[in-house]
């Protein structure tokens, strides 16, 4: 809403300020939608969770055209709309109570925290001494997964890029190389992007029985396969092309915040997923200027009104081969999840199942004694 006052160059810091605040949403969030999953069903809801990002990005698409052109106001609409659903985000994130990882992480580090006095007195865990428990569990978890976490960072370098690279300059193709009107260049990008949803929830629910890694893989050559038939068509057509390239570029990403999951230390894990996802972001960030200057160097004539043009289809074709490999490489040199550990971990998130369930049954047992101790207080009144 205070997009509304933003009338000079702050645009760009409140951008930043902007971001930084949505950005620490995702490790949470993923953390909260994924961890009380039961195993089998964790690789079909990360590509659901994922796909987030793609239908903020269609709706964002839908908006854009339906408010900036047709208001006094501009982008300010699109910016003020956009407040709405994050309130509507608190209020539902309000209603939901921790998920039972949470809590048996939690119970297990206070009870690690318990200190005898005098040797007799325990003494209850204070808020100070479950932080100080969790910045050595911390500590400790960094020191020993360190090549890993940095492995995690370089390989989400190369997935942002992805993302960035397919997207951020295919509607300016297609509007200046293609010469299709805005509503063509807005359908087009809608229909990627249902591609993209499309592919973010088979190729998850797949990964679940045929491996995370594997599963990526084969969306990296299929991606890698189709990126002439992005580029190179120029007509309406390109429609079908960029369905079927989005479905592998979400296709890729659908296992990644399962992946993620499983590759982080139990300590860290909701740290490690939003850090390394955004230190990736912040790495790829860079991507859009590669691209501008990479298309310099393929000037096209200048359009009707003069402005300049640039070839972004073969920009965009040697981005993406680049980072379609870039991201193969990494995946294939990089670690998964044993059978062994899945088989753990499967059986401590049916561990959690039971416990829950037993709370529930726990629960319902003492309301139900005192409802008959209040009818029988009632009754002998």
């Amino acid at each position: 809403m205070a997009s509304r006052w933003v009338v000079s160059h702050t645009p760009q810091a409140f951008k930043q300020l902007l971001n930084r605040l949505a950005a620490g949403m995702y490790g949470p969030a993923a953390s909260t939608a994924l961890a009380d999953l039961p195993y089998d069903a964790r690789g079909i809801l990360s590509g659901i969770y994922q796909n987030g990002y793609s239908t903020g990005y269609l709706l964002a698409a839908v908006f854009y055209r339906a408010l900036v052109p047709t208001t006094s106001h501009g982008w300010r609409s699109l910016f003020w709309f956009a407040a709405v659903p994050p309130l509507l985000l608190i209020v539902f994130r309000l209603a939901m109570p921790e998920t039972n990882h949470f809590q048996a992480i939690k119970a297990e580090r206070e009870a690690r925290v318990n200190e005898r006095q005098d040797g007799n007195e325990l003494v209850p865990p204070t808020n100070k001494m479950s932080i100080v428990a969790f910045a050595k569990e911390a500590g400790k978890a960094v020191k020993d997964n360190w090549v890993l976490l940095i492995y995690m960072v370089v390989l989400m370098t190369g997935f942002n890029s992805c993302s960035h690279g397919s997207q951020d300059f295919f509607p300016t193709f297609l509007k200046n190389q293609v010469q299709l009107d805005a509503t063509n260049v807005t359908v087009i990008s809608i229909v990627g992007q249902l591609g993209s949803i499309t592919g973010g929830t088979i190729l998850g629910f797949v990964s679940t029985f045929s491996g995370r890694r594997l599963i990526m893989l084969i969306a990296c050559v299929m991606g890698g396969a189709l990126v002439p038939a992005y580029i190179l068509p120029r007509s309406t057509s390109l429609v079908v092309s960029a369905f079927f390239e989005q479905v592998f570029v979400g296709g890729v990403w659908g296992p990644i915040p399962i992946y993620l999951m499983e590759l982080s230390p139990v300590a860290l894990r909701t740290t490690v997923i939003g850090l390394t996802y955004q230190l990736g972001n912040l790495a790829s960030s860079a991507s859009a200027t590669i691209q501008a200057i990479i298309g310099e160097q393929f000037p096209l004539s200048p359009g009707p009104t003069g402005e300049k043009r640039f070839d972004y289809g073969k920009v965009i074709a040697i981005f993406m081969a680049a980072v379609w490999g870039y991201v193969f490489i990494f995946l294939l040199l990089g670690p998964e999840m044993s059978q062994e550990e899945r088989d753990k971990e499967a059986e401590a998130v049916r561990s959690l199942e039971r416990k829950r369930q037993e709370r529930k049954i726990n629960v319902r047992s003492e309301k139900q004694a005192v409802e008959e101790h209040t009818v029988d207080t009632i009754e002998e009144v």
